[in-house]
């Protein structure tokens, strides 16, 4: 579990936009010797684990196609060999997961003999969670009885679930909720599914996502939790960007395709298989993906594609977007004439941008 979680946590910073800008101040350098190593070694943990054989036997010779080629010759440090093949695993394998980096600090988590953590290791487990605000960046109550909730990260569902309930007492007694994943570069399924599961109906029993792992020749399903207490069955809208990710586009995903939201936003970033870092050599890291999603509904998922909004607008006009949706909503089903005329008006302003709102900004173009 201990593992996971780190791993969680460096798999979110290393595909977060601001990952280059993060790394490590200190590098080395690197022989041809040494470059050979760590291509070699990262075409053997494809070949054995990751999630499509075939297209790992492709990437890896031409892995070692284009170094016998010189292509990384003038890579003479271990971060500029980094770099080259994170591009070029992202160029030939297609896959938004793989990710090569420069991470002298990475130290891979080896459990005991009993493979459970202890309690020092759970503790700084919570403080780790806790210093990431267990994934919630923002809970607000909109103009109009209109909830808002802004998750960032999926963290693991022992520490995040209790943060997912009080978030949902908070939002308790809103007419619709705005989910926004604008931001959320992904995280642990089961926490996707756990927060999902607040906005199913009691008695429900849904599978809501499937995951095939190829190193365990396994398929984990993940089902809604019912025994989760603050339920929300009214509107519910979730928020897109392009650098929505992984689990955060799965969230969007199931949502969608189970009919329990409506999407705005962007088409979001494409990556559907999870994995997990390996170390590469010289302080150099890689995330290979070793799974694939599989939803129930349409057999498939959003690897390569994204996740394709119901209602297509710029992310930063996402949630101006989604309140006024939710608001014409919360109008066409009141009795009451006169809230019904002040809901409109009150669109009315949320459209000409005269309501001040949660502010987002591209990472990438801002």
């Amino acid at each position: 579990m201990l593992r996971e979680i780190r791993a969680m946590f460096l798999a979110i910073a290393l595909l977060a936009p601001s990952a280059i800008a993060a790394q490590d101040a200190s590098d080395r350098a690197i022989d041809a010797q040494a470059r050979d190593g760590v291509i070699e070694t990262l075409s053997a943990e494809l070949r054995e684990n990751y999630v499509f054989p075939e297209v790992a036997g492709r990437v890896a010779t031409e892995l070692r196609a284009r170094a016998d080629a010189g292509a990384y010759d003038s890579a003479t440090t271990a971060r500029a060999l980094a770099s080259s093949l994170h591009e070029d695993l992202r160029e030939i394998g297609k896959d938004g997961h793989f990710s090569v980096r420069y991470r002298p600090g990475f130290e891979p988590y080896e459990p005991d003999e009993t493979g459970v953590p202890d309690a020092a290791e759970i503790a700084e487990m919570r403080r780790e969670s806790a210093r990431h605000g267990y994934g919630i960046a923002r809970i607000e109550r909109l103009p109009g009885n209109v909830g808002y909730l802004d998750v960032r990260a999926f963290i693991q569902p022992e520490f995040a679930a209790p943060a997912y309930e009080a978030a949902m007492q908070l939002l308790d007694g809103s007419e619709a909720i705005i989910v926004d994943m604008r931001s959320n570069g992904g995280g642990d399924p089961q926490s996707v599914a756990q927060l999902m599961s607040h906005f199913l109906p009691f008695g429900t029993d849904l599978l809501i996502n499937s995951i095939y792992d190829r190193p365990e020749d396994s398929t984990r399903e993940f089902w809604n939790d019912k025994t989760v207490e603050t339920r929300f069955t009214g509107p519910v809208y979730v928020l897109t960007s392009d650098v929505t990710f992984s689990g955060g586009e799965e969230f969007a995903y199931d949502m969608q395709t189970h009919g329990r939201g409506t999407l705005i936003g962007e088409t979001t970033g494409g990556g559907a298989n999870p994995g997990a870092m390996v170390q590469i050599g010289h302080g150099m890291i890689a995330f290979i993906p070793t799974g694939r999603a599989i939803n129930p509904i349409t057999g498939t998922n959003w690897e390569g594609t994204g996740v394709a909004p119901d209602h297509p607008v710029a992310a930063d006009k996402a949630l101006q977007t989604g309140l006024a949706m939710a608001l014409e909503r919360i109008a066409g089903e009141t009795g009451d004439a006169d809230r019904r005329e002040k809901l409109a008006g009150l669109r009315a302003k949320v459209r000409n941008g005269e309501v001040a709102l949660p502010q987002w900004k591209h990472p990438r173009r801002d």
